[in-house]
């Protein structure tokens, strides 16, 4: 459900409105990059993804049956902290485990347990034993991986993508409206074998990858429908 305009305790100035943009922002709560769906204080400039602005007071998740995960606003103690389920650092708004110690973003917390635009799904594991598209490793952080078992991409892979391109992300939104300098793609992430007997199969392979890739990167920017609404059928199909 979503509210047009919300009052949130972490910018008591200004009552924060519900927005739409294809263009990223960062967020002031969970200190992460965002597109989509957003709540923003116009005056101030101040931006919350979603699931920052709405956050549930606890919650559990599948993969940690037995955790009880509370949202605070900052990380708890002095060390730092750093998410469970994309690798990055925790620097604001968080779900803790008191228990267990395990920190999630708002963002990671709530990643959809399937991506599906009606020709692909993606389905969110704990751990794969498959290499990733990006790193070409197995385990580390949750991974997205398509029915046929083909595609993997890692969430933290996702995270490292983002801060790579961060200037071309967020610094640079103001010099480009092109949407390929916004969301980062797998064009220079995927090997291509030299055999050019298989030159379709491994089109098609690196178009499908590149659809998975997009998928994953708008669920961690905070809006799984982003890029499923329109544009994702473009990024890749040259």
């Amino acid at each position: 459900m979503k509210h047009h305009e919300i009052s949130s305790p972490s910018h008591p100035a200004h009552k924060l409105t519900f927005e739409y943009t294809e263009f990223p922002f960062k967020c002031d709560g969970c200190k992460e990059a965002g597109i989509g769906s957003c709540y923003k204080c116009v005056t101030c400039d101040y931006d919350l993804h979603h699931h920052c602005a709405l956050p549930s007071t606890s919650f559990t998740h599948p993969f940690y049956t037995k955790c009880s995960f509370q949202f605070m606003s900052r990380p708890p103690g002095e060390t730092a902290r750093f998410c469970n389920a994309c690798e990055k650092d925790v620097t604001g708004f968080v779900y803790h485990c008191k228990s267990c110690g395990f920190d999630l973003h708002p963002c990671c917390a709530r990643l959809p347990m399937v991506l599906d635009d009606g020709e692909v799904k993606l389905y969110l594991y704990r751990k794969v034993s498959s290499p990733c598209h990006r790193c070409g490793r197995k385990g580390r952080s949750w991974s997205y991986r398509s029915t046929c078992k083909k595609y993997n991409l890692h969430v933290a892979c996702v995270r490292e993508m983002l801060v790579e391109t961060w200037h071309e992300l967020y610094l640079g939104r103001g010099k480009s409206k092109k949407l390929e300098t916004r969301i980062p793609s797998l064009k220079s992430t995927l090997q291509t074998p030299r055999n050019h007997k298989n030159k379709g199969k491994v089109k098609k392979c690196c178009e499908m990858a590149g659809l998975a890739v997009q998928f994953v990167i708008s669920a961690v920017l905070g809006d799984p429908t982003a890029l499923i609404a329109g544009v994702i059928g473009t990024l890749m199909s040259k």
